[in-house]
């Protein structure tokens, strides 16, 4: 059977979903002179003490740090750390091979990022060129160059937002459209073709969305660490369809699980494309019938 290109969206949370530990941890808190859990205590102390939401008080409190401690933050130097990002086993060569797999199917697949770690850190990473879009924080900049306030902030609740732009086409900045009604079979990509992969509670809302409307989602896990409790809850209380490995190496269990989840959108697919062959030929001969009825009494 010839197979329809059929768009597909893998869409990941960054920090401890991709990557070992938080962005900002590999060189930008660093750079500051910080430990990374000093940093982040004092960060959301800082925006707890001030009544901030949580992400964009810790985007204030980066560039208050800088300017306190004379460091000059700015786009070219965030996209720097980006290169020293660690990952989970198999992440580096799991774009290709699921794009193969996918296009052997007949799938288009678009991978996108959806995160409240920064855009520009992520600009910088091995792995920018496999995503079709970035939706994360990221800061608006000065004529010299510094960061002067934040440009976009992703927290919980935004990411849903980012998720219902991807089922629709949408870019980043349509905010007014995202809102506005589309028929389902004008959305670019149903979410019952959505792969959402998180590891924590800014993901949760995301999760739950993707699950409810057909997609699947799966949260993932530092392997042989204790916070499988945290990601089998998720799977307990039905917020998440798997809850698995962070390891993205050919044949461990994302590596199945999510070539299962293509093989079973590739095979409804062609039964679509089948069943709609059956409904042209029964309409053809209703048609065909009730022709012929017609002539008979015209006799």
């Amino acid at each position: 059977m010839a197979k329809n290109s059929t768009k597909v969206a893998l869409i990941y949370d960054f920090d401890e979903t991709l990557s070992v530990d938080y962005m900002q941890s590999f060189g930008l808190i660093q750079s500051l002179g910080m430990k990374p859990d000093t940093f982040w205590k004092k960060a959301n102390l800082w925006s707890a003490n001030n009544n901030a939401d949580q992400i964009t008080g810790t985007m204030y409190y980066f560039m208050k740090m800088a300017k306190e401690k004379s460091v000059s933050i700015s786009r070219k130097m965030l996209q720097k750390f980006g290169k020293n990002i660690e990952y989970y086993e198999g992440v580096l060569t799991w774009f290709e091979r699921i794009n193969n797999y996918g296009h052997a199917l007949g799938l288009d697949i678009e991978h996108y990022i959806i995160s409240s770690g920064y855009e520009e850190i992520v600009e910088g990473t091995a792995i920018r060129k496999y995503f079709k879009d970035v939706f994360a924080c990221s800061y608006a900049y000065g004529e010299d160059g510094e960061p002067v306030w934040p440009a976009r902030v992703v927290n919980y609740s935004i990411k849903t937002q980012f998720l219902s732009k991807i089922n629709k086409g949408l870019g980043k900045n349509d905010d007014i459209a995202v809102n506005e009604y589309t028929p389902d079979e004008e959305r670019r990509i149903p979410f019952k073709q959505m792969i959402y992969f998180g590891d924590g509670m800014t993901d949760i809302p995301s999760m739950k969305l993707t699950k409810t409307r057909g997609g699947n989602a799966i949260a993932v896990y530092p392997p042989h660490s204790r916070a499988k409790r945290k990601a089998m809850k998720l799977l307990i209380d039905n917020r998440v369809n798997f809850a698995l490995p962070a390891d993205y190496s050919e044949n461990k269990e994302i590596d199945i699980v999510v070539k299962t989840i293509l093989d079973k959108i590739a095979t409804e697919r062609d039964l679509d494309i089948l069943k709609a062959k059956e409904e042209k030929k029964k309409h053809l001969q209703v048609s065909a019938n009730y022709k012929r009825q017609k002539a008979k009494k015209s006799v």
